[in-house]
């Protein structure tokens, strides 16, 4: 991974975006909310305290987390050719992890 967050950000790769309801109605992309679901793809080293150390981090790469709907800052990169988009967000705005 080319990105590496601070302190304690992560970068999480988003969730494919459901197009459809449970109940079957087909979402228009202008309805769409931003995805609040995602993969951890890095971790930040966690916050500095006060004595030195650092806080531990709560996730790990590889972890399936819900954060808060505004949270996420986007960074688009290009990789092999491609634009993929990541999201920065900080630990503290993640909601809960799956186990």
């Amino acid at each position: 991974m080319a990105l590496i967050p601070l302190e304690d950000r992560v970068l999480v790769k988003p969730a494919a975006e459901e197009k459809t309801t449970k109940s079957g109605f087909i979402l228009p992309d202008n309805k769409k909310e931003q995805p609040s679901k995602g993969e951890i793809m890095a971790v930040g080293p966690g916050t500095l305290l006060d004595s030195g150390d650092r806080a531990p981090m709560d996730v790990k790469v590889g972890d399936t987390v819900y954060f808060t709907k505004y949270a996420p800052d986007e960074i688009e990169i290009e990789e092999k050719g491609e634009k993929v988009t990541y999201l920065v967000i900080a630990s503290g705005s993640i909601l809960a992890k799956e186990g």
